[in-house]
């Protein structure tokens, strides 16, 4: 398993992250059987956030660590996020950051998140109340490590002005065809759609500031049509990764993955499947390392333009 640092995280963390999104309608022995599956493939990080499944995911997570013994808490890395509220919108005001982080913790049965990120932007958020919050996290021991997810640059700014810990991680949605983090520079000074900024260059301002971008839905295609594999809209795109795929003698999930790992930003994936069979695909994309002809050959089928 590829390995990456996060900078507050006091040992390496793998590529792949298992994300627990899709947890709520399993049973606790299926949770078990793909926590042990993830940490035969040498991941032992785990995504979950307070939304998903209403509470329902993190409760089964915690249920199987208590049912099985054999899984570690203390060998495991734990993340969640907050700020989501069903039916509100969002909320990262302190009271509510802190009475999601109490909730997770009694969910997943711990006494502590290895890392905890902020959701979503809020639009009514202030940073002194997110600094409290975080301050107090920090000194129980509640949290160890903070980020966002789905944040632009001028945001994390805003919140660091007050926050005084290290924001780590951003989490955003990227794969092959939802590249636009990519596309805003790489077609700049353009008059084509790709040129339009989007993000406020975060995927620079991530590398900049060295927080590690944790990618989401990485096998979806824009406006949540469904995944890209197999897909007659992205017919040319998969024809090149069937090649690869041949070529490598993988699945087209791996090369996808694949693509996604050999940008030089390092970023994590976090999959959303509960199929072993896939996660151990997803798994695979470590020990292939495409080159920069293969790699823009995808990023071009996909549609994207270059200069």
């Amino acid at each position: 398993m590829r390995e990456v640092k996060i900078r507050t995280v006091d040992k390496e963390v793998p590529a792949i992250i298992a994300g627990c999104m899709r947890f709520s309608d399993a049973s606790v022995d299926e949770v078990i059987t793909f926590i042990h599956a993830a940490m035969d493939q040498g991941v032992k990080f785990f995504d979950h956030a307070d939304i998903y499944g209403n509470g329902k995911c993190e409760e089964l997570f915690g249920e199987a660590l208590k049912k099985d013994s054999s899984i570690k808490r203390e060998e495991l890395i734990i993340q969640s996020k907050c700020g989501v509220r069903l039916g509100i919108d969002f909320d990262l005001s302190k009271e509510h950051i802190l009475s999601s982080v109490d909730g997770s913790l009694k969910r997943l049965g711990t006494d502590y998140l290895d890392i905890l990120l902020l959701h979503r932007p809020d639009a009514l958020y202030e940073p002194e109340e997110i600094a409290e919050a975080l301050d107090e996290l920090e000194k129980s021991g509640k949290v160890r490590s903070f980020g966002v997810s789905n944040f632009k640059p001028m945001q994390i700014e805003v919140i660091k002005k007050c926050v005084k810990q290290e924001l780590v991680i951003n989490q955003l949605q990227f794969s092959i065809p939802v590249s636009n983090m990519i596309a805003g520079s790489m077609e700049m000074n353009m008059e084509t759609p790709g040129s339009i900024d989007h993000d406020g260059s975060v995927l620079d301002y991530c590398r900049l500031h060295d927080m590690r971008i944790q990618a989401w839905s990485p096998f979806q295609m824009p406006a949540w049509q469904g995944v890209f594999l197999g897909a007659e809209k992205y017919a040319k795109l998969n024809e090149e990764i069937d090649v690869l795929a041949k070529q490598y003698g993988v699945s087209p999930t791996t090369i996808a993955a694949a693509w996604i790992l050999r940008h030089p930003a390092k970023m994590q994936i976090v999959s959303g499947t509960t199929s072993t069979k896939r996660f151990a695909e997803i798994c695979e994309a470590c020990d292939v390392e495409l080159t920069r002809e293969e790699w823009y050959r995808l990023y071009l089928s996909a549609g994207h333009v270059l200069p």
